[in-house]
């Protein structure tokens, strides 16, 4: 049966008549780099060494238009017993492999996704709705972790540290923990998986990747890629297992004891339950939650800086990053000018299909998300807020970037995350107030300040200054480099991935005390003799 569609007032966007849709686009030669990527018209989803999967088949539909993509055969709670015995078992072999010969390995993971990197790229964008140049962007970074963790792999060092006894020697050294859970959310359905398994891997360790129900294929995809290098090097597939599916899969791994260390990415409230559950059985965690991220603005900002800044900041991704800007906190003597630059700017944006060139706001990735738009808008009214531009759902899930004033900068609306392109634009009359809008909320991932004064700058940057995880000079507070750790404070969760130091939290840490000498000396000099 052919389906009818409708091209919408939205931007290059072409809207399927439901009821009329029976085709997959897999099976469209329009979407035949689906192909290349190893996506099928059914796919497994649970891989072990061995792709299969129990569960029920559900159907991947993609947030542009709501066109069936392909289907998949989710994983059930027997299928994940499978995945972290087989994970469990392979882990022992990965752990006494020499760590040169890991990176090596996770060199080959990041040529493979080097070589897919534009398919793997519209995949994230069909199935999870960010405009192409981000989808692409995010296989791009899962490419530069790969490449970080190859270097990794030959600077994983302990230290040599004095003892005060004569003739012994103390070593500190970092061990493999075992097996790493990752579960990761719908709006990077690529980059976080490998933030984790590229250092995880590259530490000695087998990772088991539980991600959002809603982009499947991505997962698959990804999953393909890193076994074709896992078989090409006679290793066991389930060094990186998968098991898509709800979330039964989710509590099983939190709930495991054979899983060292859960790293969770999605909301504060279900990563308070995560933490809790895994506390309870004295695992390692890492939380990566909410953001109600900030941009202060001094009275010396360069303006011509802060406009695109903001722009990509609240609108990319449709406000649907941890690390999007939901506050601008803009000093007195520019607030007006800011907000009339910004009312233009956001005239400018193209709202539609993620796929074509030149939109740059696609769709958001659920209906939910939809409904939680239009009520925080509607209680923004309520409260005595000014809608200055947008504010309203254009059908399907497309919504219009929206900027709001007049509204108090503690109220519980402002508190709140709204995973959508809202902005609240705030006043502030100096730094100290200023930081103090910054700091008051509950969540602590992402901050940066426009300014061109040293004392500001470092200020901004010290401990009287934004309390964030990330903390930044006239960037937005999104698009972080994975040279440095990334994470935040508070109810972010505190847990820390990708550069800097972070593969620390995939190893055990040993101190050892070796004793060359003929005498026993015991320490702080007790005689026991």
């Amino acid at each position: 049966m052919s389906v009818f569609r409708m091209t919408s007032r939205v931007t290059g966007r072409v809207s399927v008549v439901r009821g009329l849709a029976t085709s997959l686009l897999v099976n469209d030669p329009e979407y035949r780099w689906l192909g290349d990527i190893g996506i099928e018209e059914v796919n497994p989803g649970v891989y072990s060494g061995q792709w299969g999967g129990q569960g029920q088949t559900i159907t991947s539909y993609s947030p542009i238009n709501e066109s069936a993509i392909a289907k998949v055969v989710e994983g059930t709670v027997g299928d994940y017993q499978t995945v972290i015995s087989a994970a469990k078992e392979a882990s022992k072999q990965w752990a006494m492999t020499p760590a040169p010969v890991r990176g090596e390995v996770v060199r080959q993971i990041g040529e493979q996704l080097r070589a897919k990197l534009e398919p793997l790229g519209k995949l994230v964008s069909l199935e999870m709705g960010k405009i192409l140049p981000e989808g692409i962007g995010e296989v791009q970074e899962a490419v530069d972790i790969a490449d970080y963790a190859t270097g990794l792999s030959r600077m994983l060092n302990g230290k040599v540290i004095p003892s005060e006894r004569p003739g012994h020697m103390m070593l500190e050294q970092w061990h493999p923990l075992g097996v790493c859970g990752v579960i990761t959310a719908f709006n990077f359905p690529v980059a976080p998986y490998f933030w984790n398994f590229t250092i995880a891997s590259a530490c000695g360790n087998a990772c088991i990747w539980k991600g959002a129900p809603t982009t499947p294929l991505t997962h698959i995809a990804c999953t393909k890629l890193i076994a074709e290098v896992l078989e090409a090097n006679k290793l066991p597939g389930a060094l990186s297992g998968l098991v898509t599916g709800g979330k039964d899969i989710g509590e099983a791994m939190v709930a495991d004891k054979r899983v060292d260390l859960v790293s969770f990415t999605g909301s504060c409230q279900v990563g308070r339950e995560v933490g809790v559950k895994v506390q309870e059985r004295f695992g390692k965690l890492i939380l990566e939650l909410g953001g109600n991220n900030a941009i202060t603005v001094m009275e010396d900002a360069d303006l011509d800086m802060l406009v695109p800044a903001v722009c990509f900041a609240s609108v990319g991704t449709a406000g649907q990053r941890c690390t999007t800007t939901r506050r601008l906190i803009v000093h007195e003597t520019l607030y007006d000018e800011v907000v009339r630059r910004l009312i233009n700017a956001y005239k400018q944006v193209k709202i539609g299909n993620p796929l074509v060139k030149g939109n740059l706001c696609g769709p958001l990735h659920t209906q939910a998300a939809v409904d939680a738009y239009q009520a925080a808008i509607q209680e923004a009214v309520n409260l005595g807020g000014k809608v200055e531009i947008g504010g309203k759902a254009l059908g399907d899930k497309y919504v219009e970037p929206t900027i709001i004033t007049g509204l108090q900068h503690d109220s519980d609306l402002v508190h709140r995350e709204t995973f959508a392109p809202i902005l609240y634009i705030l006043k502030h009359s100096g730094f100290e107030e200023a930081v103090a809008i910054n700091n008051e909320v509950s969540q602590g991932l992402s901050s940066s300040i426009f300014t061109t004064n040293p004392q500001y700058i470092f200020r901004w940057v010290s401990a009287e200054g934004a309390d964030s995880g990330i903390c930044n000079v006239n960037i937005p507070t999104n698009g972080a480099e994975i040279g440095g750790a990334f994470g935040g404070e508070k109810e972010t969760g505190g847990g820390r991935e990708s550069g800097s130091d972070a593969w620390k939290q995939y190893c055990r840490r040993a101190t050892c005390t070796i004793n060359y000498s003929k005498d026993l000396p015991l320490a702080q000099g007790i005689d026991f003799s």
